[in-house]
């Protein structure tokens, strides 16, 4: 089907629909973007849409970080942004049922990809595998957080009350099924609306804090579709929260005491049969060899990935000891306390869990980052140190850096990964997350005058 003809059909199965939101993730996972009547989807396909290239100068805020080159230095001007084929979809959870959504990528007006939009350079670093024959498998497993609407007198974030008792959560519950019966008309809709949205959503479950779970999607062999679904569950989930009085979170470390929210992301890798290159044949403990350089690469340049794992100023609060967070980069068999994971399972079935990055990471950097480490294993011929058992929290010092400037730094140093990301890129994210660092240096914490105001 040719993209105006997508266009037409959507508009013919769904008359009710009067805007559509036209949506491209910033370097945040921030959805951008603008809403257009019904009358102009056909010519949106057709022409495409003018956004500014300084999207992605944005920072949390939405202010133009004028370091990147994005802003006025270079006039401010316009980028063109193509639909997506496949992503135009219902919006269900809102309240009238009139709304579409339509995920965009930018490119230049000659048809050359964007350098920084981070699902194009997702598409760039996975032209290097597909070079070598080799197709990614990619699942996402997102946490977060509901949260009460309603603040605490002090203006701080608290569990919400449970739709079925009135009883505000307080315990961590990992696994209940209790609570998912609470808060099964949330998750019932979130289901139906993924469906809707064609979004493949594998288990939901209850994670290890109160108001935390954990929904995953099914594994996908595209790359790039698997991160459409990872920002689209997301808004999704977001959406759905608000019909039922919640607001649902993703940052990283929503609560200090409390477990963050992590974005786990499963990779193996099919040759041009089929096959899973990470699948053992033979009885080799450690795994195939393609397996091995793939994990090793992954170690090695985990380090200089950091600041794209933990993008934030909250996402370094998430690295903390004793709540399933790796804090070194480690390895092993069906092993949860190590940074990637080998579960278990037929062995033509292996597959590698990064658990590094928090939820508040955009998912195509971040995949990007991956898939660049695993290429640098293979080109190598790289091979990891001896898998961890047991505990890798005791086992092994912690080593990944608890510091954003250090990150910062330790990416814009590494040449592989500059390479791999494109150092055009790596100016404009490095100059827009240290504008960032800045100006949240500059806020005074409640706790620095509890401590500091009085006694020193």
């Amino acid at each position: 089907m040719t993209a105006p003809d997508e266009a037409q059909a959507f508009l013919d199965a769904h008359p009710e629909i009067n805007s559509i939101d036209l949506l491209i993730s910033d370097l945040n996972g921030v959805m951008r973007g603008k809403r257009i009547p019904r009358d102009s989807l056909a010519k949106a396909y057709t022409r495409g849409i003018a956004l500014p290239a300084s999207v992605f100068a944005l920072d949390i805020n939405g202010h133009t970080i004028e370091a990147t080159g994005l802003g006025l230095d270079s006039g401010d001007g316009d980028r063109l942004c193509r639909p997506i084929p496949g992503s135009l979809k219902p919006v269900p959870w809102v309240a009238r049922g009139h709304q579409a959504q339509l995920l965009m990528s930018m490119e230049e007006f000659d048809g050359t990809p964007f350098f920084a939009d981070p699902r194009q350079l997702l598409k760039r670093v996975l032209g290097r595998l597909t070079a070598l024959g080799l197709t990614p498998v990619v699942a996402v497993e997102l946490e977060f957080y509901l949260v009460d609407r309603q603040r605490t007198a002090d203006g701080l974030i608290q569990p919400p009350c449970s739709p079925a008792s009135g009883e505000r959560a307080t315990q961590s519950q990992l696994y209940s099924m209790l609570e998912l019966d609470e808060y099964a008309d949330f998750l019932e809709e979130v289901q139906d609306a993924a469906q809707v949205q064609g979004l493949p959503l594998d288990t939901a479950l209850k994670e290890c804090a109160p108001g935390q779970f954990e929904i995953n999607l099914i594994h996908c062999d595209d790359a790039l579709a698997a991160c459409d679904h990872a920002v689209q569950l997301k808004r999704l989930i977001k959406g759905v929260a608000l019909r039922h009085g919640f607001e649902a979170t993703f940052m990283a470390k929503p609560y200090g005491q409390e477990a963050g929210n992590g974005m786990h992301v499963h990779i193996s890798l099919l040759d041009e049969g089929g096959r899973n290159v990470f699948g053992e044949t033979g009885d080799d403990p450690l795994g195939s060899p393609r397996l091995r350089q793939a994990v090793a690469g992954l170690l090695a340049l985990m380090p200089a990935s950091m600041a794209i794992c933990a993008p934030n100023l909250n996402a370094f609060r998430r690295f903390q000891p004793g709540l399933y967070v790796p804090m070194a980069p480690t390895w092993g068999f069906d092993n949860r306390s190590v940074a990637l994971r080998i579960p278990a399972g037929p062995k033509a079935a292996r597959r590698i869990e990064h658990r590094v990055a928090g939820a508040d990471a955009n998912p195509y950097l971040l995949l990007a980052a991956l898939l660049a480490a695993i290429h640098h294993g293979f080109a190598e011929g790289l091979e990891p140190p001896p898998p961890s058992v047991g505990n890798a929290y005791e086992t092994t010092p912690p080593s990944l850096t608890n510091s954003w400037q250090q990150a910062l730094d330790l990416l814009e140093a590494d040449e592989t990964l500059g390479e791999a990301l494109g150092r055009d890129f790596l100016h404009v994210y490095l100059a827009n997350r240290r504008a960032e660092r800045d100006q949240a240096l500059q806020a005074v914490s409640r706790l620095e005058y509890d401590w500091y105001l009085r006694h020193v």
